[in-house]
């Protein structure tokens, strides 16, 4: 069940922020369900296969809230970038594993706290048709 609620998390959280394997399962893992990084690690990516965000993403295509190209594009480099971070991955040790990834983690939330949004492509505001009721 430990398993299944994560998993529902980690979903919930990658449809609102568009996050889920290393900022929410890899930790979850962890710190659940005890498992050393790197086999948290191999299971969050084993776990992100094709058919997770395929929902997520089709709700975000039908609203116009996605960038085809870029999402090729990132597969391509997450393809590649996975191979090679998981080979690194498996010559640390646990604890520099453990340490770097808090290290990435405080610096995305520093990162985060202090800098002000730079909104490319799509604007936040509704169409006017969305605001007003259609009569």
């Amino acid at each position: 069940m430990i398993f299944l609620a994560i998993g529902l998390g980690a979903g919930v959280l990658s449809g609102l922020f568009g996050i889920g394997g290393g900022v929410v399962i890899v930790p979850a893992l962890i710190f659940l369900a005890r498992m050393q990084p790197q086999t948290a690690t191999g299971t969050s990516l084993a776990a992100l296969l094709l058919p997770v965000g395929a929902l997520g993403a089709w709700e975000y295509y039908k609203t116009g809230n996605l960038n085809v190209t870029a999402a090729l594009l990132i597969s391509l480099g997450l393809f590649v970038g996975a191979g090679f971070g998981a080979r690194l991955s498996l010559t640390m040790s646990t604890m520099a594993l453990r340490r770097a990834f808090a290290i990435f983690l405080a610096l995305i939330a520093v990162r985060m706290w202090f800098s002000q949004p730079k909104v490319r492509g799509a604007s936040h505001a509704k169409p006017a048709a969305a605001e007003s009721p259609a009569r």
